[in-house]
This record gives C-alpha cells, sequence and structure tokens, in this order.
C-alpha cells in the first residue's frame, strides 16, 4: 500500500468516524472533524500487524518417522 493509499484510507476513516459522531447526540469538547481524525489514527494503528504467538512458519522438512 502506498503513502498516497494510506492517506486516502485515513480519509475515508475520518469520513465514516464523522458521520458516526454526527449522527448520534455526542457531544464533545473538541472539533468533531478533529475527534474524527484522532478515530480515524487509531482505525490505522489498529491494521498494523501485531506479533504472533504460537508458530509463526510452518515448513516442509524431514517427516517424522514413527517406526524409525
Amino acid at each position: 500500500m502506498t503513502q498516497e493509499d494510506e492517506g486516502m484510507l485515513r480519509d475515508i476513516f475520518a469520513g465514516l468516524a464523522l458521520c458516526g459522531i454526527l449522527s448520534c447526540d455526542y457531544s464533545v469538547d473538541e472539533e468533531p472533524a478533529v475527534l474524527a481524525y484522532k478515530y480515524a489514527d487509531e482505525m490505522m494503528e489498529a491494521r498494523k500487524p501485531k506479533e504472533e504467538i504460537g508458530i509463526k512458519t510452518v515448513r516442509k522438512g524431514k517427516r517424522y518417522d514413527k517406526t524409525a
């Protein structure tokens, strides 16, 4: 994903967040657009891969021979 794509995705997230903020009775101390971009930044952060726990890769190799 290019930086332009990421910027566009952030704008889309902010637009959707703004729709949610404006559609409900949601009173905030800051401008709704500023809050929408804060939410968008959190959504962009949530998209980043997290550290996996457990088996990361399975590679083909020698088969385990139970009879040996």
